[in-house]
């Protein structure tokens, strides 16, 4: 096999070269991959239109690099051409991430930061690609991303057929589903274009109606503010207080909007090792998870895209998630051992989910008292009857 190690010896013909790109993409672990130019006047009215209703929050960056975004040659001067690329990492069967979901116990962790950072690994395959371009035709301008950069990377893959945008803003692969990274080189070789994917969402409405805080505000148009990943996060301050209740046991990240998603059916789990869960993060208890000082967090996330939010939003998030939890006797001491953090962050967030404990605790107690009320009029009623008998 032709592994692009020997010299260039004359003009490429770059619809070959465009095919053998493909190839080595394959073989290096992506599963596929495709060319677009650099016109994105039709996304840049879109992300205008997002930044103009203040959709991206505390985002700055989105707003203040949206022209490199909607224009890749001003990011990377003599771009001409998009490879985008893409690559699988679904860690298991969404029928497990449902039961973790659905365990208020557990904590819920987005399925793609189970594992390793997926930023340096793709980015290390995508400049081994280059590597292997730069083999065959000599040297050559080029440049690799992978969320690192403002980059319009879902609109660059609708365009190089990689799929669709769906309404709720994930690109979607209809014989793959939506779980995978995304990955481009941006370069100024003139390769071929392929043809943008068209839609394939139809009537469904699925992802818009389980969105757990609506932040799904119409087909195609996500409200950041309200995104779960965007509140587990993005965001640095105090999560609204009409929004907690709403998190369940979420702690980073949501994937709710892609498991409902019915293209996903055709998802297929990631090959990539380094993708697989760690320290069991993909099943651990809250109260575990908000044990652990920083110390502890730091080793156990570490080579992880989760170390990015550090110890004092883990513990918030998780203290929210041990709000939403049924009363438990053991939940009340767990978030008491928080209430003297250096963090006011932490400690708001503890007295909130404290205050929601303590009011299913009434609840529950109530509720024990009035069965046993029941009981009471129930023996009664039928010893009355016994001794008429």
């Amino acid at each position: 096999m032709d592994n692009g190690t020997g010299p260039a010896t004359r003009p490429p013909d770059y619809g070959r070269l465009a095919i053998q790109i493909k190839r080595w993409a394959l073989e290096l672990g992506f599963q596929k991959i495709g060319i677009t130019d650099c016109d994105l006047s039709q996304a840049d009215i879109h992300l205008n239109r997002w930044l103009e209703k203040s959709f991206h929050g505390e985002m700055d960056y989105m707003e203040r690099h949206a022209r490199l975004r909607s224009r890749p040659e001003k990011l990377w001067p003599g771009t001409i051409r998009i490879l985008s690329a893409r690559m699988d990492y679904l860690p298991e069967a969404t029928q497990e991430s449902e039961k973790i979901l659905n365990d208020p116990v557990k904590a819920y962790i987005s399925r793609y930061a189970l594992g390793r950072d997926y930023h340096k690994l793709i980015r290390k395959r995508l400049q081994q690609l280059a590597g292997r371009i730069s083999a065959r035709v000599g040297p050559f301008g080029c440049r690799a991303f992978t969320d690192s950069a403002p980059v319009l990377e879902k609109a660059l893959a609708e365009k190089a057929g990689l799929g669709w945008i769906g309404k709720h803003t994930n690109l979607i692969d209809k014989d793959s589903g939506s779980w995978f990274f995304l990955g481009e080189i941006y370069t100024d070789l003139p390769l071929p274009v392929d043809p943008p994917a068209s839609q394939h969402c139809g009537t469904c409405t699925a992802c818009i109606e389980v969105c757990p805080t609506r932040a799904i505000v119409g087909p195609y148009r996500l409200d950041a503010r309200r995104c779960i990943s965007y509140l587990t996060i993005e965001l640095k301050g105090a999560i609204p207080l009409d929004l907690r209740p709403l998190i369940g046991n979420r702690i980073y990240g949501c994937d709710d909007c892609q498991m409902v998603c019915p293209w996903n059916k055709f998802a297929r789990l990631g090959a990539e090792a380094d993708f697989a869960p760690r320290n069991g993060l993909d099943s651990s208890l809250l109260t575990e998870l908000f044990s652990w000082n920083e110390p502890t967090f730091l080793a156990r996330t570490e080579g992880s895209a989760i170390r990015r939010i550090g110890h004092t939003r883990w513990l918030r998030n998780i203290a929210v998630a041990l709000g939403n939890m049924p009363f438990q006797k053991g939940i009340p001491k767990s978030l008491e051992s928080r209430l003297d953090h250096p963090s006011e962050l932490v400690r708001e967030h503890v007295r909130w989910a404290l205050e929601q404990q303590f009011s299913r605790q009434k609840s529950s107690n109530l509720d024990h008292s009035e069965s046993r009320s029941c009981d009471s009029v129930q023996n009664s009623a039928s010893s009355s009857i016994r001794s008429r008998s």
